[in-house]
């Protein structure tokens, strides 16, 4: 990896091609009617909470203009597929236990958008003995934690504590690291900063052996051509202190982009010619793109300019003021 400023031009047109793409796919975002019932959460909320995630970030943070008005209106459609946040009510209601409505809701909350029967329900849900068992999977209680602070609750266990027991916690030896794995440390770093926003939380024992490891960690699975986990990758060497930046990698990752600014999850796009294949094999690497891009830009304008020069919302991974969140 090379430190430096980076390609602002490559990083732009890679984010703008790719909410391009997420734009023209809208209609496979939209919820079904039956989707607080018998459908599939990670073929519907998912896809949802993920486009609701990362657009949000990048309708913040991305320096260019005409790009935050496309990111906020994709988090605008967002919101609005979920009935201003009546949809979550529902789901709490259905399942008090689960926590996929509590994280996803906190996704809209954080932005300022607030449903009152939603925000009753989880200050009450929260608060049962149920919603407080260990959980095994520790990346995913980071997540969970991460949302509660999102929403103004009191965490239910706690995070230093948590963190230790996941892999970046660990820093396990990093040949020993499957893809699961690697996927896990990314979404580690990504709650731990919240997705980048609060990238001073990263320790310098982590940042240290992140700086190592990832450069090897990049090639292999470049070399897999395992799209979507080299971007999340690419997002986390972007949330290091003065972020190196792999041209590289970044090179390789745009030479994959398609004209329509898709991204495939893993080798080739389907060749099916099925709009609905192909939005499953590419939605989330697509996402991941723009997401990692957006992180690597805000690094390339840190690198070149001093914090006093520079936009103070953007300046050290700092959030902006809540009031700038909303689309």
């Amino acid at each position: 990896m090379t430190g430096g400023r980076g390609d602002p031009g490559l990083l732009d047109r890679m984010v703008r091609g790719s909410l391009g793409w997420l734009d023209d796919a809208r209609g496979f975002f939209r919820l079904p009617p039956n989707v607080t019932t018998d459908a599939d959460p990670n073929l519907t909320l998912k896809p949802l909470g993920e486009l609701a995630e990362l657009t949000q970030l990048i309708g913040v943070l991305h320096p260019r203009d005409e790009i935050r008005r496309s990111a906020r209106g994709l988090f605008a459609f967002a919101w609005n597929e979920t009935r201003d946040g009546e949809l979550f009510a529902e789901l709490i209601r259905g399942e008090p236990f689960a926590t996929y409505p509590v994280e996803l809701y906190a996704t809209f909350a954080q932005a300022g958008l607030r449903h009152a029967d939603a925000d009753e329900l989880v200050g009450t849900t929260t608060r049962l003995r149920g919603w407080r068992v260990a959980r095994e999977d520790h990346t995913r209680t980071l997540g969970v934690l991460n949302a509660e602070r999102r929403l103004g609750l009191r965490p239910h266990a706690d995070f230093a504590e948590v963190l230790a027991l996941t892999g970046l916690g660990r820093l396990p030896e990093p040949w020993t690291l499957d893809r699961r794995a690697v996927y896990g440390v990314t979404h580690d770093v990504f709650h731990l900063t919240d997705w980048g926003r609060n990238r001073q939380r990263l320790s310098p024992e982590a940042a240290g052996y992140l700086r190592l490891w990832l450069p090897s960690w990049l090639d292999t699975w470049l070399e897999e051509e395992m799209w979507d986990l080299a971007g999340e990758l690419l997002a986390v060497t972007a949330t290091l202190p003065a972020a190196p930046y792999d041209a590289e990698a970044w090179q390789r990752l745009a030479a994959v982009q398609a004209a329509d600014g898709s991204v495939p999850e893993i080798g080739a796009a389907p060749s099916s010619g099925d709009p609905a294949d192909t939005f499953l094999a590419c939605y989330h690497s697509t996402l991941v793109t723009a997401f990692a891009a957006t992180l690597a830009r805000i690094a390339c304008d840190e690198a070149g300019a001093s914090p006093a020069a520079g936009d103070p919302a953007l300046v050290g991974g700092r959030t902006p003021r809540e009031s700038e969140s909303a689309p």
